[in-house]
């Protein structure tokens, strides 16, 4: 190979390195710092973008996109003097390349710093109870805090979470001991309320169940009474038609044994032969220990056929004909007329007012609370007897006057 080939070769190479070194990429998303001798120049931006060889230089390439830090745990002590520990997410932005890379030496350190005294800061001044149910509160003032601080590095501080508080292990055995606690606490009350209630559901419904049997009873006695008043009422009704319907038929059975005893026309020896079977019935008493027979016995005889018509003068019992016959004559027979023998002459028991009960719903006459009392006795019977009704009077049966 001859001297001059070999001196293109060298040159050729030479021209691809500081090619190489004067043409550079940048990633979307992402920026880099170009310093030129040493001082800051410019930051390029995403694309193709030509660097001066051996002059400019690419200091730092920043990532533009929003990133994610977690920070370990950090032990802060609260205000109620509890040590706990404290994990913490952090969401951040790089909005100047430039600041980012001049104004802090690592702003990832810085903020991590930044972090954990601000946060003993804020839980420093709560209780442990404050700092378990504040965590918006504490979020907020963290957030504020590190967005204002990190703003001249070039930052923006987009939000700040906590991921876990951590007590110690016997702040949390009394926890949840106080936890359990309330959950008993809590289930008792609602026992006892369920049995508050239970207990006056049933108190309400003995009551309305009280109060239905007495409404039942008092309706029950008062249908009870206007039944057996009812009932005495129909019942008298029935003797005194049963009565007076006796009253009459003996009064007929008078009239007819009356007028047949003087149709009849009786002698001395019927009326002897009835005298001597009455007799023995008067003798058949219990309270009679000694019977004894008069001796005139004929002489009674006697006197009895005289007055029976064996004398001169008439019998008693003598009645005339009526019919035109003579004295003495055997009247001829009558008939009797028996159509009205079994005439009560009362209204039908459909038509008296007493058999007839209306009664209305007892659900409509029922009254809110059974206070009244059933009317007095004497008051019922004085309203019975006013209700009954005053039944025509029988025919007054007189025997006819004897017949001379």
């Amino acid at each position: 190979m001859t001297p001059a080939l070999i001196a293109l070769l060298v040159i050729a190479l030479l021209l691809v390195f500081v090619l190489a070194k004067s043409v550079t990429i940048v990633p979307q998303a992402q920026a880099k710092v170009v310093e030129r001798l040493g001082r800051y120049s410019r930051t390029l931006s995403p694309g193709l973008s030509i660097l001066v060889p051996f002059v400019d230089r690419v200091r730092a390439t920043i990532d533009l996109r929003e990133q994610v830090i977690s920070f370990p745990p950090q032990p802060v002590i609260t205000a109620d003097n509890l040590q706990v520990g404290i994990d913490t997410v952090l969401y951040f932005q790089v909005t100047d390349p430039r600041l980012a890379v001049y104004g802090i030496a690592n702003y990832i350190t810085g903020m991590e710093q930044l972090t954990t005294t601000t946060l003993r800061n804020v839980v420093g001044g709560l209780n442990l109870e404050g700092a378990l149910t504040g965590r918006d509160g504490i979020n907020s003032q963290l957030r504020d805090v590190l967005d204002g601080t990190t703003g001249p590095w070039g930052l923006r501080v987009a939000r700040v979470e906590i991921k876990a508080i951590d007590p110690p292990a016997s702040i949390q055995d009394s926890m949840e001991k106080q936890m359990r606690a309330d959950r008993d606490k809590r289930a008792i009350i609602l026992t006892a309320e369920g049995a508050r209630q239970s207990a006056i559901t049933t108190a309400e419904g003995e009551k309305a169940a009280a109060i239905l049997s007495a409404e039942g009873k008092k309706q029950s006695a008062i249908l009870e009474a206007e039944a057996e008043r009812q009932s005495r009422i129909l019942r008298a009704e029935g003797e005194r038609a049963a009565l007076y319907l006796q009253a009459q038929g003996q009064a007929k059975s008078i009239e007819t044994v009356f007028q047949a005893i003087h149709d009849g026309k009786p002698d001395q020896g019927l009326l002897a032969y009835q005298y001597l079977q009455t007799l023995p019935k008067i003798a058949q008493g219990d309270a009679n220990k000694m019977w004894i027979v008069p001796s005139e016995f004929s002489k009674a005889l006697e006197g009895l056929a005289n007055l029976g018509g064996a004398g001169e003068g008439g019998s008693w019992m003598d009645v005339g004909s009526g019919n035109g016959a003579p004295d003495g004559a055997a009247a001829p027979a009558r008939a009797m007329d028996t159509s009205d023998w079994f005439e009560s002459q009362l209204p039908p028991a459909a038509a008296q007012p007493e058999a007839r009960i209306e009664l209305t719903s007892i659900a409509d006459t029922m009254p809110a609370v059974p206070s009244p009392t059933l009317p007095p006795t004497a008051a019922m019977a004085h309203e019975a007897e006013a209700e009954v009704p005053h039944l025509p009077q029988g025919p007054h049966v007189t025997p006819p006057p004897p017949q001379q």
